[in-house]
C-alpha cells in the first residue's frame, strides 16, 4: 500500500513540474514555437499517465491547465491594453478639432480623425507635423503654435503668387509662408517663414536673386547667415539663427527659414530667379 501511494506521489510531482514549465513557456515574451512544443509535451504526458492517477489528481491537473491558460490570456490582454494606452498618451490641446481639420487638408502627416478628440492616430500625425516644423515641445498637443502654423499652411493659396515661366520664389507676408513654382507648378510646397518685424517690414514687389553665398557674414548684426540668397538691398533668404516661432521678434527684412527649408530653397535657387513678395505681415 505504501508503494502505491509513493508511486502516485512521484507521478503527481512529475506532472506538477511539467505544468510549471508550461507556465514559463507560455510567457508572452517566449518564442511561439517553444509554446507549441511545451503544450504538446504536457498533453502527451497527461494522456499517458491518466490510467495510474485517481479522479482527484486528474481534476487538479485540469484545473492547473485552465489556470495556466487564463494567466497567459490575462498577460496578453494587459500587454495589449498597455500598448494602446501608451500610443494614445498625448495630451489634448485647446485647438484639437481645428488642428485635425488643417492636417486633414494638408494630407501629408498621416491619418487624422476630425472629431475634436485626441486619439493615437491624431497624436502621431500632430507629432510628425511638430517635428517637421520645429514646434517645441514635440508632444502631440494641439496648442496655439501648432494651430497657428497648421492654419497658415493649410490656408495658403499658391495661385495667389503671380508667376511666369521659369522658377519663382513666392512669399506671402500675411500668412508668413513661402514656396517655389516652376512654370506655374509647385516645386517646393508652402512652408513657414518669419519676415521683417515692425520698423523693418519686408518690402513687397517682384525682384530677382542677385547674390548667393552658402554662408554669409552679416556686418551690422555680427551673425552668420547660412544659405544666403539676396534679392533686394540687404534682404534675402537664409536659415534662422533663433526659434522661428517666437513672434515677439522678427527679421530685419529677411526671409527666415528652418534649416531644412533653407537648404531646399538653396538647392533650387540660382542668380536671376524671380522672387515675388506680397501681402502684409500682421503687426507691421
Amino acid at each position: 500500500m505504501n508503494r502505491v501511494r509513493s508511486t502516485i506521489g512521484v507521478a503527481a510531482l512529475a506532472v506538477v513540474t511539467l505544468v510549471g514549465a508550461s507556465a514559463c513557456a507560455l510567457d508572452p515574451q517566449a518564442d511561439p514555437a517553444g509554446d507549441d512544443l511545451a503544450a504538446v509535451s504536457v498533453s502527451g504526458r497527461l494522456s499517458g499517465e491518466s490510467a495510474s492517477l485517481g479522479s482527484d489528481q486528474l481534476t487538479g491537473l485540469t484545473s492547473a491547465r485552465t489556470t495556466t491558460a487564463t494567466l497567459a490570456t490575462t498577460r496578453s490582454t494587459v500587454q495589449t491594453t498597455s500598448n494602446k494606452t501608451k500610443a494614445a498618451a498625448c495630451p489634448q490641446g485647446e485647438y484639437q478639432k481645428a488642428v485635425e481639420t488643417y492636417l486633414a487638408k494638408l494630407g501629408t502627416f498621416g491619418k487624422v480623425i476630425v472629431d475634436g478628440k485626441q486619439s493615437a492616430t491624431d497624436c502621431a500625425a500632430i507629432k510628425k507635423f511638430q517635428q517637421r516644423y520645429d514646434i517645441r515641445p514635440v508632444q502631440g498637443r494641439a496648442g496655439p503654435t501648432t494651430h497657428d502654423v497648421s492654419k497658415r499652411l493649410a490656408t495658403t493659396n499658391v495661385k495667389s503668387c503671380k508667376t511666369g515661366s521659369g522658377v519663382t520664389f513666392c512669399i506671402d507676408l500675411t500668412r508668413q509662408t513661402t514656396w517655389a513654382m516652376r512654370d506655374g507648378k509647385v516645386v517646393i510646397p508652402p512652408t513657414v517663414t518669419r519676415t521683417g518685424m515692425r520698423g523693418y517690414a519686408t518690402p513687397t514687389g517682384t525682384y530677382k536673386i542677385n547674390k548667393r553665398n552658402i554662408k554669409e557674414w552679416s556686418d551690422p548684426y555680427e551673425v552668420w547667415l547660412p544659405y544666403w540668397q539676396r534679392f533686394v538691398g540687404g534682404i534675402g533668404y537664409h536659415q534662422t539663427t533663433t526659434y522661428l516661432h517666437d513672434k515677439s521678434i522678427g527679421s530685419h527684412g529677411c526671409i527666415n527659414l528652418l534649416p531644412y527649408d533653407a537648404k531646399r530653397f538653396w538647392d533650387w535657387g540660382k542668380i536671376g530667379y524671380r522672387v515675388v513678395v506680397f501681402g502684409k505681415r500682421p503687426g507691421t
